[in-house]
């Protein structure tokens, strides 16, 4: 499933045949036909959602969390899973390194903090981060919640781009 609004009529969140203002409209796309089937019934069980479209290639979509990530999308922000952000952080880290940002942005931030933003940068997932730092899931996220608003980030990616913008991260050299 990509994150793209389905159909070139407008936004997401624009008025299907239904006349709802409200409805999402949702394109499916999977290469095994029975995972859209499966796709399909769960977009169409919910009222805001429904599905306009179907392909038969797509990237693979995290079904436990399909209906928030269409939400989420139809929103405007952006949903990227570990995974891609892992993909994103390494095509950052292929392209050259620009000056670091000098508006002291990282000053404000505690210790933990900090730490919680080099594990985001390395493309950690909350999970992943918990355990590392011996935290819960929940302490986590209310780090990187904390993040987003003092480094005026929309999302996890942003904080990568941050991260290595400021120095934090540093791109690995592969020998």
């Amino acid at each position: 499933m990509n994150g793209r609004p389905a159909g070139p009529s407008g936004p997401a969140s624009a008025a299907g045949p239904s006349g709802r203002a409200d409805e999402i409209r949702v394109l499916i796309a999977d290469d095994e036909a029975l995972v859209r089937a499966g796709f399909r019934m769960l977009v169409d069980s919910a009222a805001d959602l429904r599905v306009v479209g179907e392909a038969c290639d797509g990237i693979q979509a995290p079904p436990e969390h399909l209906l928030d990530a269409i939400r989420i999308v139809a929103r405007g922000d952006a949903l990227l899973t570990p995974s891609i952000t892992r993909r994103l952080i390494a095509e950052f880290a292929r392209r050259p390194r620009t000056a670091p940002a000098a508006d002291g942005a990282l000053a404000h931030l505690t210790e933990r903090e900090y730490e919680v933003l080099e594990q985001v940068a390395a493309g950690l997932s909350n999970a992943e981060i918990a355990a590392n730092l011996h935290l819960s899931v929940a302490t986590i996220k209310t780090h990187v919640s904390r993040l987003l608003s003092k480094l005026h980030g929309r999302d996890r990616a942003q904080l990568v781009v941050i991260a290595y913008e400021t120095g934090v991260a540093a791109p690995r050299r592969l020998t």
